[in-house]
């Protein structure tokens, strides 16, 4: 054998040698992959499914916290900020630039990058509302501290008693006249009662007239100053006089059915400015936030007006 046919042989041997090794190198490479490393897999595998759910729990959370806080802004401008005579805030302040809620899908089946973006995107959400809310309530503090004899003149409380009214006869709002039959604007609000029922002032202030007032029947008018004036109408009886300074929850008259009235009931006003005001957003120290809502619901509801 000649030597360079030695030299080949030997090389050959050598690369099958190699190939064989690198082989063998690429199969215990596999087996080690999938023997050691399946359980770790399996392991990040349960820890994704597990953090997912969690993530998801905390989206629904974070619905149920902006839905609250939604509702908190929202009686913030109706309710607190109509008390102190303050501009409600707009929603393009409180959400500065972020998205409503409402504009968010389903969380169903989204990915996750997704489903992270959209958690993300919430809890700024929220982190703004509760920062602006912060800013709405220190305010209002400041306001109310300014306008303590306001408060006290300014209506807040229901004419008679919340366990003494029998239902909510009528809202405010276009309803059709119960003896005419046309449409009309009732400038005020219905509570129906047994006659006798007892009729409280709804803030401090100076009666500026009692009793007949045509249609109105037995009434009396309070000027409560601040542009304030509330009407309490169809008493069987009156209490005050015209001149008389009375307080809030002072007893001034009782229910009846005087005047142009299909039936016992107060008939109550709020004015504001000589401009009739929906009263229901002046009942906000005697009623609880359930009492509120009760209120709200049977105003809207009602549709039977009594004069």
């Amino acid at each position: 054998m000649t030597r360079r046919k030695k030299y080949l042989k030997k090389v050959r041997y050598y690369v099958r040698n190699i190939f064989e090794g690198i082989s063998l190198a690429f199969v215990l490479v596999i087996i080690l992959y999938f023997c050691l490393d399946r359980p770790r897999e399996e392991k990040l595998k349960n820890e994704n499914i597990y953090l997912k759910s969690e993530l998801e729990e905390l989206n629904r959370r974070l619905d149920v916290s902006i839905s609250v806080m939604e509702d908190i802004a929202n009686r913030d401008n109706n309710f607190y900020r109509v008390m102190l005579q303050a501009d409600p805030i707009s929603d393009a302040r409180r959400y500065a630039g972020l998205e409503n809620s409402s504009t968010y899908g389903k969380m169903n089946d989204l990915d996750d990058l997704t489903l992270v973006n959209t958690v993300n995107d919430k809890m700024r959400m929220l982190e703004r509302l509760v920062y602006s809310q912060s800013l709405s309530f220190d305010t209002l503090r400041t306001i109310a501290g300014e306008r303590q004899d306001r408060l006290s003149h300014i209506p807040s409380i229901q004419p008679i008693s919340h366990n003494d009214m029998k239902t909510m006869a009528s809202g405010y709002g276009y309803r059709i006249d119960p003896i005419y039959g046309t449409g009309k604007f009732h400038e005020g609000m219905d509570f129906s009662a047994a006659v006798g029922t007892p009729v409280y002032a709804t803030g401090d202030g100076v009666v500026v007239k009692a009793g007949w007032n045509s249609g109105y029947g037995n009434s009396i008018d309070i000027d409560h100053g601040y542009d304030y004036l509330t009407r309490f109408a169809h008493l069987s009886k009156v209490y005050v006089k015209t001149g008389q300074e009375i307080k809030r929850g002072d007893l001034i008259g009782l229910v009846g059915n005087t005047g142009k009235s299909t039936g016992p009931h107060l008939h109550y006003e709020v004015r504001y400015k000589g401009v009739p005001q929906n009263p229901v957003r002046y009942y906000f120290q005697d009623l609880t936030p359930e009492q509120y809502i009760e209120m709200i619901a049977a105003a809207e509801s009602a549709s039977h007006v009594m004069d």
